[in-house]
């Protein structure tokens, strides 16, 4: 597996810990600042994935499904 699927799998397994700081205690200030920084996190592996696999050749039928639905997702 290459280097952008990693950072795409990456970013689908972040998903539920944000969810999870999103709705399980939605007043409580730190509970929002990590869910902020999971997206923020997110955010930039979804910004690296491509640019390495159109720089590296590296596109693959994997990450052209995945990339995507993992962005609606999120």
């Amino acid at each position: 597996m290459n280097v952008p699927n990693k950072l795409t799998l990456f970013r689908v397994i972040l998903i539920p810990f944000f969810v999870f700081f999103m709705l399980f205690e939605p007043e409580s200030f730190t509970f929002r600042i990590i869910a902020e920084v999971i997206f923020c996190v997110a955010s930039i592996t979804d910004m690296l994935d491509g640019k390495i696999a159109r720089k590296e050749n590296l596109v693959t039928n994997f990450g052209k499904f995945m990339d995507p639905l993992a962005d609606k997702l999120l």
